[in-house]
């Protein structure tokens, strides 16, 4: 028997809850995937993440986790939305079956679906005040399992109460190193002058499908040379500019940091090209 909020029963849906992994032990993986006019935005790049991050965390990947059988359970999911729109965010959440403890008595999964409307159908430019602040509480760990996008994310949760508490749109999370790594919900890249650097995977940042397009995109630029680097909190004050990469929102330009004001020139370009490349990719 199970006490769920006081209730005691042992209903199949509270014997699920009480046995899933990714409860019990954070041992699930997702992917935060838009959804504009029918088409999966990067798909391919969604798929061969998800598909390394199994494969690191020892998950078995099913026969049928094609690529092709994946897109058609995001589809299936977005047509059967009661308030249909024409954009989506979907949530694709894998963990390990029931059984064990930190042993897990099996490494075949289970998956979860879930899709919710989005207003904007492709990437727009937001012009309120985005201010931010270093989270010092607690660091992210440099290394492989940080890159992954698994569901032990206690940090961001403590970080995000942070910056809501204290009246911050974000806030940058460092390692144990004292480098900045990434924002509460994704990549950051710093413009100064013609360079635009962004912080290494080995420093622990999340392998981002966004980073990845910036980073493709700035590649071919021949205005800007693109540096993968360590970042000190001492360079967020001498950057130029500031933005945060995400897959949902795109590119999110930094107004201020403390008594630095930063500009958005670049990250307007960018985002033009960025979803120009989303339309044809």
């Amino acid at each position: 028997m199970i006490n769920f909020n006081g209730i005691i029963n042992d209903t199949f849906e509270n014997n699920a809850l009480a046995s899933n992994r990714g409860l019990q032990y954070a041992d699930a993986v997702f992917e935060t995937i838009k959804v504009s006019a029918g088409k999966i935005l990067f798909w391919e790049d969604h798929y061969f993440r998800l598909m390394a991050s199994m494969r690191i965390l020892r998950m078995e990947i099913p026969m049928d986790f094609t690529m092709e059988f994946l897109e058609s359970e995001i589809q299936k999911t977005v047509a059967s939305q009661k308030n249909q729109g024409s954009a989506f965010r979907v949530k694709l959440l894998v963990w390990r079956k029931a059984g064990g403890m930190y042993a897990p008595a099996t490494h075949d999964v289970d998956y979860l679906i879930v899709a919710k409307v989005l207003a904007e159908p492709f990437y727009t430019r937001k012009e309120a005040p985005y201010t931010v602040e270093l989270f010092k509480d607690h660091y992210v760990t440099s290394g492989l399992l940080s890159t992954l996008k698994t569901t032990a994310k206690t940090i961001h949760v403590l970080g995000s109460i942070y910056a809501s508490e204290n009246d911050y749109d974000n806030c940058f999370l460092l390692n144990e190193k004292k480098q900045i790594v990434e924002a509460l919900n994704g990549n950051i890249f710093l413009v100064s002058g013609y360079k635009i650097k962004t912080p290494p995977l080995e420093d622990g940042c999340l392998n981002g499908i966004l980073r990845k397009q910036i980073m493709a995109i700035v590649g071919q630029l021949p205005d800007y040379i693109l540096e993968e680097a360590s970042v000190s909190p001492f360079e967020l004050q001498k950057a130029d500019e500031i933005f945060i990469t995400n897959t949902i929102m795109g590119i999110q330009s930094i107004s201020a940091y403390r008594k630095k004001e930063y500009n958005s020139a670049v990250a307007k370009d960018l985002l033009a090209k960025l979803n120009v490349k989303a339309r044809l990719g």
